[in-house]
């Protein structure tokens, strides 16, 4: 069974209460579930947390045994060469999520540092952007 390791940052435990016209009325807590039920022959593991060090921790701890990583940093993306650099340490491939179109948004979220570290990146499509990227790491 592939495992795929869903690691999200700050201010995404509040998805579906927080600012619902940008990122939606879906918690996390369902995305999940509709998740692990579209893709039952998948592990999907869960992680999020407000302090940087913890996702840090956290990639470290499952990216040599994952089949892949789905990381929405929240705003580190925009400010993390540490997460960065933890992502390009690890041999699990990285798809970089956001729920927002981060480029119609403030100038300084145009531009995410842990890109580049990343297989790719999917941003603007809301909670439906999870299950392209597990659809891309297990294809």
């Amino acid at each position: 069974m592939k495992h795929i390791e869903i690691i999200n940052g700050p201010n995404l435990n509040l998805t579906g209460l927080r600012q619902p016209d940008i990122y939606g009325s879906t918690t996390m807590e369902q995305m999940l579930a509709d998740l692990r039920k579209q893709f039952p022959n998948i592990q999907i593991g869960y992680f999020q947390s407000n302090i940087e060090g913890q996702l840090i921790d956290r990639i470290h701890q499952v990216g040599f045994s994952a089949d892949g990583i789905i990381i929405n940093a929240g705003g580190y993306s925009h400010t993390s060469v540490a997460l960065h650099d933890a992502i390009a340490s690890v041999p699990a491939p990285a798809i970089e999520v956001h729920l927002s179109n981060i480029f119609a948004r403030e100038d300084y979220r145009h531009h995410s540092l842990l890109t580049s570290a990343c297989r790719g990146i999917i941003c603007g499509l809301g909670i439906h952007g999870y299950s392209l990227a597990i659809q891309n790491l297990i294809s």
